[in-house]
């Protein structure tokens, strides 16, 4: 069975990272989603939230499980026996940190490979930081975030 492992922040999930992550769910027998427990970011929502709106917003999508994970991603990546992990690229800013990331863990486990994919053209603009903005400034998020995600920003956000 081939694994893989997609790790982010998701804080939250966008429509971008849906789209690598159901075209990535088509590459692996198993593709796992490996939500940051304890990442260098402020998080607006715990991991606990953003691992059930990812369960929910991709509910529909074979292959894969979501579960919290921290420490070393290579680590983890052994413990579950994956091949390979999944980064998406949105530009090509985007490029030189994941490159460096790509290294490192090749260099901590040789048989790990990584996988770049980038989203569909209509996705490259989108980042969680700026949906977040968007939000909290009143925007419309819709086409950016999927619509339980939307309603959970709008709830953390426009609330306060």
């Amino acid at each position: 069975m081939r694994r893989a492992i997609y790790p982010g922040s998701f804080d939250p999930i966008t429509n971008g990272h849906l789209d690598v992550l159901q075209r990535a769910a088509g590459i692996f027998d198993k593709l796992i989603i490996a939500v940051a427990r304890d990442n260098s970011k402020q998080s607006l929502f715990s991991v606990e939230e953003r691992v059930e709106l990812i369960r929910s917003a991709a509910a529909e999508i074979q292959g894969i499980e979501v579960m919290p994970f921290d420490g070393l991603l290579v680590n983890f990546a052994r413990q579950h026996q994956a091949c390979a992990l999944v980064r998406g690229l949105r530009a090509v800013s985007d490029f030189e940190f994941e490159f460096q990331l790509a290294l490192m863990n090749r260099k901590l486990e040789p048989n790990l490979e990584t996988l770049f994919l980038m989203p569909r053209e209509e996705y490259t603009y989108i980042s969680s930081r700026l949906v977040k903005e968007i939000c909290r400034l009143g925007g419309h998020i819709e086409q950016f975030v999927p619509p339980n995600v939307a309603t959970a920003l709008r709830s953390r956000l426009q609330s306060s």
